[in-house]
């Protein structure tokens, strides 16, 4: 599975045509500790760079954008009952919602994860 992420620091790990979308660690360490995820339900279109989710932690309240287009398939509702599970494993288990990808090329403008790694370094 291939593991893509954006400089708003959203990750997509794509199978097939099924892509699943969080927040990076990066994000998740800035944010502090989560206290509320909102996720979308399935059947909901969304296109990439549009607001899909939210996550709000004690310092701030921010928006989780789609990194592609496509239509919600699922959204994890373990993230919704219990938001620490996103700090706890934030690209694993702390997925916010899956997607049946629209248009593939859309990946072709994020970066892999060794260029992210070497991008938040720069920050």
């Amino acid at each position: 599975m291939s593991l893509y992420f954006t400089k708003e620091h959203e990750w997509v790990r794509v199978d097939g045509d099924t892509a699943t979308v969080g927040i990076s660690n990066h994000a998740q360490e800035a944010l502090g500790d989560i206290v509320f995820a909102e996720v979308p339900e399935a059947g909901r279109k969304v296109s990439k760079g549009q607001e899909a989710a939210v996550v709000e932690s004690v310092k701030a309240a921010s928006d989780v954008y789609a990194p592609v287009s496509g239509e919600v398939v699922e959204g994890n509702p373990a993230v919704a009952d219990d938001p620490s599970v996103i700090n706890s494993d934030p690209e694993g288990e702390g997925w916010f919602f899956k997607l049946k990808l629209d248009d593939r090329s859309e990946l072709d403008g994020l970066m892999d994860e060794d260029a992210y790694r070497e991008w938040i370094k720069t920050l």
